[in-house]
């Protein structure tokens, strides 16, 4: 009897433990996930009672406050990287829906408005700030490189290539991807999405996705390695940079620059003036040099002679 007990507990953990396995959210590692009855699989922000759809991407100021929670309240579940407070990383301010808020203050009590994309807008200042609307980013520009080869790749192959990619794993759809040039080994990606569709992925998602997979540093539950390949070829992109373009320009003040024109003007006045007394030194001692050699001529000239 024990053999044939030992034989069915061993089928009930088979069955049990894909169950348990597959409940995790593919496109969100840092989400904690649990089962809520048989085959409903129930995936939450980190630190947060927010849901995760993860049949999606989740918000940038989502993902930028799960990063933020301390490694201690991590442990029991599978913690990323440890981030320092750096590259623009902070602990965010998120309506419910998962969009930034459009102000943004850290605990020394300095705030600051951000885009759609959390990325600053304006100079710093106090709790006083006042922010009176969340500013779109309508345009993200992408500037990648790649490693080198023999062979550059075929432009039309580099844009299909990259145009699935972020159809595939980023859930973006085509008309948002403006533009993909190609000048080895430089590519140029803009996305372009001037309104969001609520069932739409927004781009400023798609590009901290992105740029999170380039980094090898992967939101995905599967974590990994972005694999790029134009035609059976390796894409192995080297470095990488990401610019937003708001639906208004930023506000920030001309005091930088001011501080910097005048720092210019500065040292052109100090190197004028130094040029212009070094002339005037110059022309000092040639003009004493030509009295003192005129007065010896006098003096040899008035001298009587010895004959």
């Amino acid at each position: 009897m024990e053999p044939l007990f030992g034989v069915v507990l061993g089928l009930i953990l088979a069955v049990a433990s894909p169950a348990h396995d597959s409940c995790t959210c593919a496109t969100n590692k840092w989400a904690v996930c649990a089962q809520d009855g048989p085959g409903n699989c129930i995936c939450r922000l980190a630190g947060s009672d927010h849901p995760v759809d993860c049949s999606t991407l989740t918000s940038k100021c989502f993902l930028m406050k799960a990063e933020m929670i301390p490694l201690k309240e991590k442990r029991l579940w599978r913690p990323p990287h440890a981030v320092s407070d750096s590259d623009g990383i902070y602990n965010p301010d998120c309506e419910d829906s998962g969009v930034f808020k459009a102000r943004q203050c850290n605990q020394s009590s300095t705030c600051w408005c951000v885009n759609t994309a959390g990325v600053r807008r304006t100079e710093k200042g106090g709790r006083s700030l006042n922010c009176s609307e969340l500013v779109r980013t309508r345009w993200i520009y992408i500037e990648l490189t790649h490693e080198r080869s023999s062979n550059a790749f075929h432009a039309p192959d580099v844009a299909k290539a990259l145009t699935q990619l972020f159809e595939s794993r980023y859930k973006l759809r085509p008309k948002y991807i403006a533009a993909i040039k190609y000048d080895p080994p430089l590519i140029q990606i803009r996305l372009d999405q001037k309104k969001k569709p609520r069932w739409d992925v927004d781009i400023a998602d798609v590009a901290y996705y992105f740029e999170k997979d380039v980094n090898n540093d992967s939101v995905f539950h599967s974590n990994s390695k972005l694999n790029v390949s134009v035609n059976g070829d390796a894409l192995a992109v080297e470095k990488l940079w990401i610019y937003y373009v708001d639906e208004k320009p930023p506000e920030f003040c001309m005091r930088q620059l001011a501080a910097g024109i005048s720092a210019v003007v500065t040292v052109v006045l100090l190197t004028a003036g130094i040029g212009i007394a070094l002339l005037l030194i110059l022309r000092w001692l040639r003009t004493r040099t030509y009295k003192k050699f005129e007065c010896k001529e006098m003096r040899e000239i008035k001298a009587p002679s010895l004959e």
